[in-house]
């Protein structure tokens, strides 16, 4: 058997390596020419706790191949970007031109599969765009979804351990792709039909941004009325039947930061809770890079000198290399329209940054008369307490150091 990858990326390039290290022959291609040299070579171009060594013993072993030119396969999986288009749409082109990049090399037998979070409808129109160009194919080829529900550092552990939801455009297409995800999944395979596939990867996203919301919303209400919001979710948790999230800068990725947005383009009259969800979150993004501005000028009035302000993590989660979406990048670059010489940019899971100049996170928090906790990565816990400069602690690290 031998399993064809669309697409290298966050969620490609682990999963290929997670179907390699089973034995099978897997070929991935990708648009990208540095991403192919680098996995040629045995490594990575992200960051995922144990995917380095994983891609090296499969490349090493010849299960693992990355190529600018597709192939013929028994399994083609399309896993590439799903971005925005106009006004929050959802742009599926990627899908479409992986799609046709495959499309001469499918056979009788094939199955093609869709991971890449996408509108209701994808994979049927898909479906559509392959059996007219290739009508030969139709009713002889397996057509699935399958979405991919992974946590960021700890992807290589979940892709094999959760569970699945794998939705066909028929029952035999759902079977097909369930009998090709039991080589590597452990969790529990859940079939249904495409659309409902798609829709509960969309669903499983916008329930945890609204949770999310929530929590956002709650802790800008606990700032003006002078209350600890972290106190205060762990008091309410206390309640058997009460479980608030934490609040942080807003939302980032490429998932929950995007998908609800899918949702809300499609059915925009009945999505009305998904919507506000979306706007408190993103809105949380601008009210911290406003609350810092007006520290940093409150500083200046008080001390009649412009401060140093540490600005403590770009990834859009703990713990990661990945800015997309990033409320946290979002606020940096808010701030630097007022302020430039002033900030002490830190992201310690990246070594360097085109637009932002990167400082080390002991440094910055050593010399910033204030420190702007974006993010919770684990270095800024180690960090010891200073009550000697104005902590604005966004993500709750400071709840960490005392």
């Amino acid at each position: 058997m031998q399993i064809q990858f669309m697409g290298l990326g966050y969620i490609g390039l682990p999963t290929a390596a997670v179907v390699a290290s089973k034995g099978i022959l897997v070929h991935g291609y990708d648009v990208n020419p540095q991403v192919i040299e680098t996995i040629s070579q045995g490594r990575i171009h992200i960051i995922e706790p144990g995917l380095g060594e994983l891609v090296r013993e499969c490349v090493a072993l010849g299960h693992l191949k990355a190529s600018a030119s597709p192939c013929e396969a028994d399994v083609h999986l399309i896993v590439v970007p799903t971005p925005f288009k106009g006004m929050y749409e959802p742009d599926i082109s990627f899908v479409e031109a992986a799609t046709r990049t495959v499309l001469p090399l499918l056979r009788e037998g094939d199955t093609y599969i869709i991971e890449s979070t996408s509108p209701v409808g994808t994979t049927e129109k898909m479906a559509s765009l392959i059996f007219r160009e290739r009508p030969e194919l139709q009713g002889k080829i397996y057509i699935a979804y399958c979405p991919e529900r992974v946590l960021p550092g700890n992807v290589l552990q979940e892709l094999v351990h959760n569970d699945r939801v794998i939705g066909g455009i028929d029952e035999a297409s759902t079977a097909k792709a369930m009998e090709f995800y039991r080589h590597f999944v452990q969790g529990e395979l859940y079939g249904t039909n495409a659309r409902t596939a798609e829709m509960c990867k969309l669903t499983e996203n916008a329930s945890r941004d609204a949770q999310i919301a929530f929590a956002n919303e709650l802790s800008i209400i606990c700032d003006k009325a002078g209350i600890n919001v972290w106190e205060l979710i762990a008091l309410a948790n206390r309640h058997p039947r009460v479980n608030i999230l934490q609040p942080g800068s807003g939302v980032g990725g490429h998932c929950i930061a995007v998908d609800p947005w899918f949702i809300v383009s499609e059915y925009p009259r009945e999505s009305r809770l998904i919507n506000t969800a979306r706007d408190i979150n993103n809105y949380k993004a601008f009210w911290c890079a406003e609350k810092i501005k007006n520290v940093i000028l409150e500083f200046e009035l008080k001390h009649g000198r412009k401060p140093l302000v540490a600005m403590m993590g770009l990834a859009f989660k703990p713990n990661i290399d990945d800015l997309r979406e990033s409320p946290a990048k979002y606020i940096v670059q808010k701030v630097m329209q007022i302020e430039q010489d002033i900030l002490l940019v830190v992201e310690p899971n990246i070594e360097s940054h085109s637009v932002f100049k990167l400082s080390s996170y002991r440094d910055a928090y050593e010399r910033a008369d204030i420190v702007a906790f974006l993010v919770a990565h684990d270095e800024f816990r180690e960090l010891d307490y200073r009550d000697d400069v104005l902590i604005l602690d966004f993500a709750g690290v400071l709840r960490r150091m005392t």
